[in-house]
């Protein structure tokens, strides 16, 4: 197993690496390259007030997700890192890794050779992930490492990564274009981004049935754990969201090729997978 600098390159602020231990340590800026990445100069990659929100629903959200999904989020999240195409051996990326379900389905799919890093602008989320990976401690679970770090500056090498996946954070991120641009930036050439997330339906039909339940599911079910406005913010990050239409022409537009984006659940959810050139 490598160590951590074998991931990280550079960043404009200091990183935090937090290895099989639940306190992270500090890392200082390695210098593995020569140049900076094309993408130090961008902004980061979400305002304060959303870090400040995922940072506050970090203790339930595991829960809440089981709860207000049936579970159903499990076989979703299956889906999402089967399509990535990760192998035995591979080298992988779970963005916007949150507290982790993605990364350790990842890790399973790579196994002891291989190597996945999982990358969060939440410290609280990446806390929560670190400690579930003590309590679900499986072998192969040591090959992965956590980041504390920005979507639009991802701190890596280019074309280093076989597979890159994201659960449920494109939708959230400022910029979604560069974002596009630093996955592609980082994937080996033909090799899969995977991104799951809230469907943006074209019917008229779905997208009402989808509020409806927002707002007399998700909503009260999250304020009786105190989280309210927290999650009254779901309605509106979906609907400023891309359809599975322009998110397969964003990726394209970035220099993706065969984007294509599925529908899941009657178009409730959805993912995209698109390959490098």
């Amino acid at each position: 197993m490598v160590g951590a600098a074998a991931f990280l390159t550079h960043h404009h602020n200091s990183l935090y690496f937090f290895s099989s231990a639940s306190t992270p340590r500090f890392l200082p800026e390695p210098r593995l390259r020569a140049s900076p990445s094309p993408a130090k100069q961008s902004g980061a990659c979400c305002s304060t007030d959303r870090r400040k929100l995922f940072n506050r629903i970090a203790p339930v959200y595991d829960n809440l997700n089981d709860l207000l999904s049936l579970g159903q989020h499990r076989i979703w999240k299956r889906m999402c890192v089967s399509w990535s195409g990760a192998k035995k051996g591979d080298t992988v990326l779970d963005l916007c890794c949150g507290s982790g379900d993605l990364t350790f389905l990842l890790s399973e799919k790579v196994g002891l050779g291989g190597e996945v890093a999982a990358l969060d602008f939440s410290r609280e989320q990446l806390s929560i992930a670190s400690a579930r990976q003590q309590l679900l401690w499986n072998d192969c679970y040591k090959n992965i490492k956590w980041i504390e770090g920005d979507a639009l500056n991802l701190p890596f090498e280019g074309s280093y990564f076989d597979a890159v996946t994201v659960g449920y954070g494109l939708r959230n991120l400022d910029n979604k274009q560069k974002a596009m641009q630093e996955i592609l930036r980082v994937l080996k050439p033909g090799s899969k981004v995977s991104i799951l997330d809230f469907g943006k339906s074209n019917s008229a039909l779905v997208r009402l049935a989808q509020e409806w339940a927002i707002d007399n599911v998700v909503v009260p079910i999250a304020s009786f754990h105190g989280f309210t406005e927290e999650y009254k913010y779901l309605k509106t990050s979906i609907s400023e969201f891309l359809t599975g239409n322009e998110q397969e022409m964003l990726a394209k537009d970035v220099g993706f090729t065969d984007a294509k984006h599925y529908p899941i659940a009657a178009g409730l959810m959805g993912n995209l997978v698109a390959r490098s050139r």
